[in-house]
């Protein structure tokens, strides 16, 4: 049965359901900044078993939902087509980091299914990798598409355009075939039809959707348990969740929080970040599910909220993963490198 923490006291989101602070930011002993936000486990059966904050929140998921996304490539038959790698399968989920590997990476896709960095609708921006930036810049280079991290995502689209022989250009647009069939994929994992809430525009060009939180939870929950889901779902699930479970350096890159859990858990959590403070994991032994979001969009709160919930799932001690433990409370420091205070879960906040 599901239930919320934090007293009435605590200001409310629509609904007057309390919007509990579940992450703080100290400075020496004291607390400095307070996160609020809402949260939600679910299984595959589509039960919350546990929340906190209001379940039922409109929600833009935003990169979140790559891997419900990246289904049509397999739905369609245009991964096998094309004969797409683990890593490229993982890269389409992805929001990478920018650096030399993955954007070769994307470089050699492109070139594969007949396109060019043009044809990509994202932009782009300098790799969030700092020593992968400083150097492109160094060398005289300029941030390209290929940089931008959603282009593995992007080159899935046009992938899926290529297969199904209809026009690239134009596969940005909510009634472009392409988009038609990842909205589908949302709708059927979700269980939710996007055009019934807010819509926008993602920032990467794609039409954005809004989804109570406790939807997208029930999505990544029968993404990681296959075997709740009708066979072609299934086989995209299962071949998508080997892919991200073999290559997660693809999914993010060095030292991103989706990179570093995975690789650490090794199969037990797959998990994706998303703009705005935005989280969703999905727990295949467990057969659960779980959706976030910090409600002032701070993806510092974000990650440390992620850990906790990771940590109190799989029941395990954050200090036998030093990577990911550094990242579950990270250290705040002065410019010269002394320790100031932390980024940790609220002393009230029930995790």
């Amino acid at each position: 049965m599901a239930h919320s923490h934090g007293s009435p006291a605590h200001p409310t989101d629509l609904g007057g359901i309390p919007n509990p602070v579940l992450v703080e930011v100290t400075r020496s002993d004291d607390v400095e900044s307070r996160h609020r936000a809402s949260a939600v486990i679910v299984t595959a059966e589509g039960t919350v078993i546990e929340a906190w904050g209001d379940p039922a929140l409109a929600v833009f998921p935003r990169s979140s939902i790559k891997p419900i996304q990246a289904m049509p490539l397999i739905l369609s038959g245009a991964a096998e087509a094309f004969n797409l790698s683990d890593a490229e399968l993982t890269i389409a989920c992805g929001s990478h980091n920018g650096e030399p590997g993955h954007v070769e990476l994307v470089e050699n896709w492109l070139k594969r299914i007949g396109c060019t960095p043009s044809d990509l609708g994202c932009g782009g921006h300098l790799p969030y990798h700092a020593l992968s930036a400083e150097n492109l810049l160094r060398h005289g280079g300029s941030p390209s598409r290929l940089h931008d991290n959603c282009s593995g995502k992007h080159t899935g689209f046009l992938t899926l355009a290529r297969h199904m022989g209809v026009p690239v250009e134009g596969y940005l647009k909510p009634d472009h075939p392409v988009q038609r069939e990842v909205m589908k994929a949302m709708a059927f994992m979700t269980g939710f039809t996007p055009a019934t809430t807010a819509s926008g525009v993602d920032g990467c060009g794609i039409p954005a959707y809004a989804f109570p939180l406790q939807a997208l939870a029930w999505s990544i929950a029968r993404f990681g348990a296959p075997e709740t889901l009708p066979e072609n779902y299934a086989a995209a699930a299962t071949r998508l969740a080997q892919a991200i479970t073999n290559a997660p350096w693809y999914i993010a890159g060095t030292t991103r929080f989706c990179t570093v859990a995975m690789e650490a858990l090794k199969g037990r959590v797959i998990v994706k970040a998303g703009a705005e403070g935005v989280f969703m994991a999905a727990f295949p032994a467990k057969k659960l599910g779980v959706a976030l979001k910090i409600r002032d969009g701070a993806a510092r709160a974000a990650e440390v909220l992620m850990a906790g919930l990771i940590r109190r799932i799989e029941g395990i001690d954050l200090a036998d993963y030093p990577a990911l433990n550094e990242l579950a409370m990270p250290t705040l420091r002065t410019r010269t490198g002394e320790p100031t205070g932390l980024i940790r879960l609220a002393a009230d906040a029930g995790i």
